[in-house]
């Protein structure tokens, strides 16, 4: 398992919080998201055989948020 930091903009509140950690959390191969809208991040332990952090970047992205 490894973990990665992603800067997530756009989110405003614990509603985007939730909707950023279940995309996460949907994606074969994650075993945990942490996110906060404070940091504007999240923090993802994920397979690397199974996903790899860009897939990681385009499920945010496509769930309406910026993720770099």
């Amino acid at each position: 398992m490894e973990t990665t930091t992603i800067k997530v903009n756009g989110m405003t509140c614990m509603g985007c919080v939730k909707s950023v950690t279940n995309v996460l959390t949907a994606l074969p191969g994650v075993s945990k998201a942490e996110v906060s809208k404070e940091a504007a991040s999240a923090s993802v332990t994920y397979d690397p055989q199974r996903v790899q952090p860009e897939q990681l970047r385009k499920a945010i992205r496509e769930a309406g948020y910026e993720a770099s």
